[in-house]
């Protein structure tokens, strides 16, 4: 079974900002949900390899070598192949037209090349749609196919006359040096296929290069690891739902933090939290009309706030805003290398988490000081909504990993609430805009007080996880760069020499022992990839900049190929978790600007 599953990280994520495709090292689309992230797969063999459909495009020929790279600057994945006849490339992407729009037609240009010699590529287009568990139709023409179902349909444009393989089809192309052809796929059943041709699809990649590397040349970030930070910036550009500004968390639901085991979940949707941290980090780098876009969406969901036992903020939303995320499973897949439920929607939805509120205040607040954008209206809604934390603060909850073990009174949440009350208050005083600042003074104080009561363990000498345990979290590794604690403070240094003991591994660092605080959940984990970045982040903000460049050089080394993240780093390296994963790469933004900045001023 593990033979017939590429590894996670052998894969390349191209996109047009409303849904996007994930390519193996050996040319095959394994998954492509449509017309949206969070919409049904039409290929998912990565998740089922019998069932899930595919498209594979790869040299006839065995005995050849794969190589994989990144168009420069751009999200146009170019996948090589040489052997001892020819050298061959795959150029897939997906053209960007008017992003802003959302519609229902999508296309993803698969460009071959032969540069020298002569090669021979295989294909097979095989959709199944809606994960696998709808029938489709297919009628063929000359110049390609269309696929049709009640859940969609597909359009296949080909260079090359087709072989019907059940309601599927499959061929081969020989190219010689100097020759361009290539496969056209668009959603939707109206277009009448035709040969693509060499002239259109080389202005389809040029214009396609063009719009990222015109984004791209927006950024203000020149230091020591411009390649990484570019690759991630383009990476949570990809994950980004253009219409409504709002990124998802990851490209993939299913992909498991322990191979085999029940920890797989369905991340194609927009959290709070990893929204206003994303926004954050592509601000820092001078992309500040994309944090504005998804403001403006957060600011949608301040104005349509339902309170209820959940808060008046869901945790996450469909990138369109709606909150119908029910959780079921795909009992007809059998999950990555067997790593079942397959789950689609996610049940955590409703659960109460509330830091992140002090992510959705702390990300308006650093914007209100560049732009100053809330207007009277906008500041009755938020002041509604910090009224609610005042009163429901002290509640127990299920935190930030979402656990399902029960609700606690977790360190970092109310950590978080101290921050959302922090902001408010900076909030209104920037703005002069009208608040009772005494009263929710006194409540952020009385939060500081309780953490530092309930939250210390004395033993140890650092903040645990939730009251009455004596785990350690290393969320509270944000505490420095939220200014929730200073760097010098006695706290905080107990707090991360214990991180380090118990939770940090050759650089590595994992959330937290959940033998040791049980989770609700069976199996284990890796480290988590963006706890690793908020340690460097914590390293540097403590001075010790040797060990946070160290750790950092280190965990760059843990990328794939093309410089992309998953959730979370196995025992050997692997990447484990859904791919790629937004929360890591913003995290490696934000550590890489901090830590060039103290480098520099270290240096002067």
């Amino acid at each position: 079974m593990t033979d017939d599953y590429p590894p996670i990280a052998d894969h390349g994520l191209i996109g047009d900002q409303q849904t996007c495709a994930l390519v193996d090292t050996q040319g095959t689309i394994d998954w492509f949900c449509c017309p949206r992230f969070d919409a049904p797969s039409v290929f998912g063999s990565l998740l089922d390899r019998d069932k899930g459909g595919q498209f594979r495009l790869a040299p006839a020929a065995n005995d050849v070598v794969t190589k994989q790279l990144y168009f420069p600057d751009t999200a146009i994945l170019i996948t090589r192949f040489l052997s001892s006849n020819g050298v061959g490339e795959i150029s897939d992407f997906m053209p960007v037209d008017r992003p802003s729009i959302a519609t229902d037609r999508h296309a993803i240009v698969r460009m071959l090349r032969v540069p020298r010699g002569t090669m021979t590529f295989s294909f097979e287009v095989a959709p199944r749609f809606d994960y696998g568990r709808a029938p489709h139709k297919l009628q063929t023409t000359e110049h390609g196919a269309v696929f049709e179902s009640d859940h969609g349909a597909l359009t296949l444009h080909s260079p090359v006359a087709l072989e019907q393989r059940g309601d599927d089809v499959g061929g081969s192309i020989t190219l010689n040096a100097g020759d361009v052809a290539g496969f056209i796929l668009e959603s939707g059943p109206s277009v009448t296929p035709r040969p693509p041709n060499a002239d259109a699809l080389d202005a389809e990649f040029r214009e396609t290069a063009r719009f990222w590397r015109q984004w791209l040349a927006g950024s203000t970030y020149h230091g020591r690891w411009r390649d990484m930070v570019y690759r991630a910036a383009i990476t949570l550009k990809l994950l980004t739902f253009a219409p409504t500004g709002a990124p998802v968390a990851a490209a993939t639901t299913g992909l498991p933090e322990q191979v085999g085991g029940e920890r797989n979940w369905d991340y194609r949707y927009t959290w709070i939290r990893d929204g206003s941290l994303t926004v954050q980090a592509l601000d820092r780098l001078g992309f500040t009309d994309d944090a504005l876009m998804f403001l403006l969406w957060l600011r949608e969901r301040f104005e349509n706030r339902a309170p209820d036992a959940s808060g008046p903020l869901r945790i996450m939303y469909r990138v369109d805003g709606s909150s119908d995320l029910e959780e079921s499973t795909l009992d007809h897949w059998e999950g990555y290398r067997g790593s079942a439920p397959v789950r689609i929607g996610n049940g955590a939805t409703d659960q109460l988490q509330l830091d992140i509120y002090g992510e959705a205040f702390d990300a308006v607040y650093h914007a209100e000081r560049k732009l100053q954008v809330i207007g009277k209206r906008g500041w009755n809604d938020l002041r509604a909504i910090v009224d609610w934390v005042c009163e429901n603060w002290d509640q127990p909850e299920e935190g930030l990993w979402e656990v399902r073990g029960g609700r606690q009174a977790f360190v970092y949440g109310r950590m978080m609430c101290w921050v959302a009350l922090d902001r408010a208050i900076r909030i209104a005083t920037l703005g002069s805009h009208p608040a009772p600042l005494e009263r929710w003074t006194e409540t952020r104080d009385a939060i500081d007080a309780q953490i530092v009561a309930q939250g210390w363990d004395e033993g140890q000498k650092a903040l645990v996880q939730h009251y009455g345990s004596d785990v350690l979290d290393a969320a509270i590794l944000a505490a420095p760069r939220l200014h929730y604690l200073a760097p010098t403070d006695e706290i905080w240094l107990g707090t991360l020499a214990g991180i380090e003991q118990q939770l940090v591994s050759d650089s590595l660092v994992y959330r937290y022992n959940p033998e040791a605080s049980p989770d609700g959940l069976r199996g284990s984990e890796g480290t988590f990839s963006m706890c690793t970045f908020w340690y460097v982040d914590a390293l540097t903000r403590t001075g010790r900049l040797e060990d946070a460049r160290l750790v950092f050089e280190k965990m760059l080394t843990y990328a794939n190929h093309l410089g992309l993240f998953a959730e979370e780093i196995g025992q050997t390296g692997e990447q484990l978790g859904n791919f790629p994963q937004a929360f890591t790469h913003l995290s490696l933004i934000t550590a890489a600007v901090d830590l060039d900045r103290a480098l520099d001023e270290q240096r002067h």
